[in-house]
């Protein structure tokens, strides 16, 4: 782990392009299946998940959903729904509607918002079965109005087609319509080109592997996506105020993902820097996930030293990173200038992982630097917008020079024509 000051620091992770083999298979699985359909799709499920599986079986049944309540605790449910509630609420407040603005001389302008019609959900299988993703993904479509929602998760490997029950309640719980075992790059292609067995979408939203990854990549065109998100990111902005062994349970918290995750603390302090690098070992020591954490923190993590909160909040832009606490003593007095990160976490009971799991914001945020110019997934993301143009008669006629004249200048005769013929002998032609 890096220690000293933020001047002599640069984290460094390649973008996820893959390899050249793993692109290459991911574009024949791709074309396999728009090519094939069902074929295709239950080929590669019985080759890279060992399920074998029939057209009829792809969907998961309405039983299967009401015995995966059966096989879940109550205080998991209880805290699902209560998150579902969260969640639901802050994005209902994203909500807006279709505008119309109309002049005196008649004129309307406006923009008609409307949901897409079908939203496809990526959820990853096995131990990386994030029922919380699932709720942040399903829940801002659903406030959006998307009246279609497939979800594709991988089947159990080995033989079995059962779905982790923890996805099934979260997905039955947000609002998902449909769900799919079928996972990989072919349940992505899938989605994009549709197949006998599952109706196409107009965008794809969810995390997974390379592979996942790589198929959303190149399907995007064909369909929208959410994006090609990195590893996870938190950077911790901390003065003498901030209790060590909260920094470090929270960066902690993000380098348990992956060993390639980054856990970043700024601070004035050096004897804050100390306690905390301490922390870290001391945390680690008991952490079920050391293995990873340790990679995370040797490769990415770091304690950078600067002289003053200011160039702190300076260091903190530069990172863009995708979650940022602020543990200071006056964290409101520095919101205004933070102008780069995912989601900003105030004081020291806003601990990251609050959330990532239960307060409303979502969780599915910008990485690797993007949030200088990207925003959480919110339900903007699964709405499309319509410009409405209606001109008065008197309206074209005051703007009809202007139009031809700009029209004109870019060589565009037709255009001219198009507005000047409506106006021959300086009088309406109807």
């Amino acid at each position: 782990m890096y220690f000293g000051p933020a001047s002599g620091f640069r984290l460094e992770r390649e973008n996820e392009y893959g390899t050249p083999e793993q692109n290459a298979s991911v574009a024949e699985v791709v074309d396999a299946v728009r090519r094939e359909g069902d074929t295709a799709l239950l080929r590669y499920t019985a080759s890279f998940d060992k399920v074998e599986l029939t057209p009829d079986r792809l969907r998961v049944t309405a039983d299967e959903i009401l015995a995966a309540y059966e096989r879940v605790e109550p205080e998991f449910l209880t805290a699902l729904r209560q998150a579902a509630a969260n969640i639901t609420a802050f994005h209902e407040k994203q909500k807006r509607g279709s505008w119309m603005d109309v002049s005196p001389d008649g004129t309307m302008l406006g923009m008609v918002i409307r949901p897409l019609r079908r939203v496809g959900l990526y959820v990853p299988g096995g131990k990386a079965a994030y029922p919380s993703s699932v709720l942040m993904n399903a829940i801002p479509a659903k406030v959006a109005g998307v009246p279609e929602i497939a979800m594709v998760t991988p089947p159990a490997t080995g033989g079995r087609e059962g779905i982790d029950p923890y996805i099934l309640v979260a997905a039955a719980e947000a609002g998902v319509t449909e769900i799919y075992r079928v996972g990989g790059a072919q349940a992505v292609a899938a989605l994009a080109f549709g197949t006998a067995s599952i109706p196409a979408v107009d965008k794809i939203c969810g995390p997974g592997n390379i592979y996942v990854a790589l198929a959303k990549r190149a399907v995007f065109g064909a369909v929208d996506i959410d994006s090609i998100a990195g590893p996870s990111e938190i950077a911790v902005l901390a003065d003498d105020s901030a209790d060590p062994r909260f920094v470090a349970a929270d960066m902690l918290s993000q380098a348990e993902h992956d060993e390639m995750a980054s856990a970043v603390l700024v601070t004035p302090s050096e004897r804050l820097g100390r306690a905390v690098a301490a922390e870290l070992e001391r945390q680690l020591a008991v952490l079920p996930r050391r293995e990873i954490a340790s990679r995370s923190l040797e490769e990415y993590g770091a304690v950078l030293l600067v002289d003053d909160l200011t160039e702190g909040v300076d260091v903190i832009n530069k990172l863009a990173p995708e979650h940022l606490e602020v543990m200071t003593e006056d964290p409101m007095k520095l919101l205004g200038r933070i102008e780069n990160a995912g989601a900003i976490f105030l004081g020291p009971y806003s601990s990251e992982p609050v959330g990532d799991y239960f307060a409303g914001p979502n969780h599915i945020l910008p990485t690797n630097g993007t949030a200088r110019f990207s925003s959480p997934l919110n339900v903007d993301d699964f709405l499309k917008k319509s410009s409405l143009i209606r001109y008065s008669k008197e309206a074209l006629l005051r703007d009809t020079a202007g139009i031809a004249t700009l029209a004109r200048h870019e060589g565009l005769e037709g255009h001219a024509r198009a507005v000047e013929i409506r106006w021959e002998g300086g009088k309406p032609n109807e």
